[in-house]
């Protein structure tokens, strides 16, 4: 299970924005080292069914591996950025979710 990709999903709105870009300028490096790729953001998101997330940014990124994954979150350069997201965002998750094993 160690090859399998997972993706990251994250859902916040943002409240401080000055604290928030400090937040984005220092995320892609570290993301970058971790073999991590962005894959895409919304501010729009629609929900068919079910309780909707609330209103705010979904953020999608994902990783070659729940490894690499673990790696970037337990990081503690990721975790001392990660306080300018904590001040200047309310987020609803970060989650981890485990692409199709190769068949």
């Amino acid at each position: 299970m160690s090859d399998i990709p997972v993706y990251v999903v994250a859902n916040f709105q943002v409240h401080d924005k000055d604290r928030y870009r400090e937040y984005e300028k220092g995320f892609f490096p570290i993301l970058n080292r971790h073999e991590g790729q962005f894959f895409t953001y919304d501010d729009n998101t629609v929900t068919f069914e079910g309780n909707a997330p609330r209103t705010g940014r979904m953020v999608i990124f994902t990783f070659p591996s729940e490894a690499h994954a673990t790696a970037w979150y337990k990081d503690p350069d990721y975790q001392a950025l990660s306080e300018h997201r904590r001040a200047g965002t309310h987020l609803e998750f970060l989650t981890m979710v485990h692409g199709l094993p190769p068949r």
